[in-house]
């Protein structure tokens, strides 16, 4: 029998009286608990606004997307497509010409991002889930569509039923200046809308087009684009892929996958994870710090016992042991009990969703949450770790007792 185990579990729970001790280590266990609970439930979050943020990116953009280092727009050559297309992994290649523009509906007005992609862009069925009126359409029987964002919607009163109002795009063209005298110094492109979009804020200035109309507007040649994106295969090494694509476009283009894109933001989001984790912390280790004293105030309450244990044999380890166990069954009986409570909690959200965000034009209707074992596991550690630091002490000076 492990007897310095029994005789602390002893202590723990065959108290004939509730003393001030008693409930402070009651309080103790339970502030265990709950800032192991809140540092699960809130890792959680964090893990699912990334993850919320992963699939928001993954409705709108490419898996990889080639740019110029330097400038906005470069010359993609028949050859360096078909060299791009034969590289294993890689599904669709869709060419983009993008940039500001001045957008014009009826009387209204406003500036959107116009995006001219390949016919092959709707191939890759990101923006089904996304189309809220209208149909997703960019060019039949030699006229343009648009597809704008639910924002240019808003700002300018589209309606993809009224197929009599054009949507007008218009560029400043290179070298000239508008004025009185040079009224035409814009280059104009005219579309019917075909459908509207929504995804989020983000993208919420956006129109898509037609490639050729996109280069006709910007004054592109027709090679000419501001980025090539690609579309991989289920189940492919990213990695590898994009270090393939890096070795055919050569020093003057830079492949960036997805995550590359939106770096400053899952950096955000990371450091935001790191400080809050580190708060949570902070509230475990003042609840081992009340174990502390609980355990100090016990070895002063047990001191004539353990002279009695000295006096039968017992030896300054075992001693040391009986109250580094007393510590461990506070702390790790409120760790697993938080933990258990903190998993079942972002279950029941994950998958009741309880809790709401509150808005009506949130892109979710509930806090979105995912469970992350290292999560799990550097919680339970962090609590272990701490009581051991904070029981130690307790423990020692029970040991010098004589």
């Amino acid at each position: 029998m492990n007897l310095p185990a029994w005789i602390a579990r002893r202590y723990f729970l065959s108290r004939k009286k509730r003393s001030f001790i008693s409930w402070l280590s009651i309080l103790s266990m339970l502030g265990v608990g709950v800032g192991t609970m809140a540092l699960v439930v809130v890792l959680s979050v964090f893990n699912g606004m990334e993850e919320l943020n992963k699939q928001i990116f993954r409705t709108f953009e490419a898996d990889m997307t080639i740019a110029p280092k330097q400038g906005k727009r470069f010359l993609a050559t028949t050859a360096l497509k078909k060299r791009l297309q034969q590289i294993p992994g890689v599904n669709l290649l869709t060419t983009v010409a993008q940039d500001n523009a001045l957008a014009r509906y009826g009387n209204a007005q406003t500036v959107v991002r116009l995006k001219g992609v390949d016919d092959n862009y709707l191939q890759r069925q990101q923006l089904d889930s996304a189309l809220l009126e209208g149909k997703l359409l960019l060019r039949r029987q030699g006229v343009n569509y648009a597809i704008v964002a639910d924002g240019v919607r808003s700002d300018l009163s589209v309606s993809p039923i009224d197929i009599l109002t054009p949507l007008e795009i218009l560029y400043p063209q290179s070298g000239q200046s508008f004025s009185v005298l040079n009224p035409d110094a814009f280059n104009r492109e005219a579309f019917t809308v075909a459908g509207v979009f929504f995804i989020e804020s983000k993208y919420d200035n956006f129109v898509l087009a037609p490639i050729a109309s996109a280069q006709t507007l910007f004054g592109y040649q027709p090679d000419e684009v501001t980025s090539l994106e690609i579309q991989l295969r289920p189940g492919t090494n990213e990695v590898e892929v994009k270090q393939a694509l890096q070795d055919a476009v050569g020093d003057k283009l830079i492949v960036q996958s997805r995550d590359d894109l939106n770096v400053d933001l899952y950096r955000a989001i990371r450091v935001e994870k790191l400080f809050t984790a580190l708060t949570l912390g902070f509230i475990i280790l003042v609840a081992s710090i009340n174990i502390f004293f609980s355990l100090s105030m016990l070895v002063i309450e047990k001191k004539a016992d353990i002279r009695i244990l000295y006096a039968l044999g017992a030896t300054r380890p075992m001693v040391r042991r009986i109250f580094l166990t007393e510590g461990a069954i506070i702390a790790l009986t409120g760790a697993f009990a938080g933990l258990i409570l903190g998993v079942g909690i972002c279950l029941a959200q994950e998958r009741y969703g309880f809790i709401r965000m509150g808005t009506e034009s949130s892109i979710v209707d509930s806090y979105p949450v995912r469970l992350d074992t290292g999560d799990i596991l550097l919680t339970g550690v962090l609590a272990i770790v701490m009581t051991i630091l904070t029981s130690w002490f307790p423990a020692q000076r029970a040991a010098n007792v004589r």
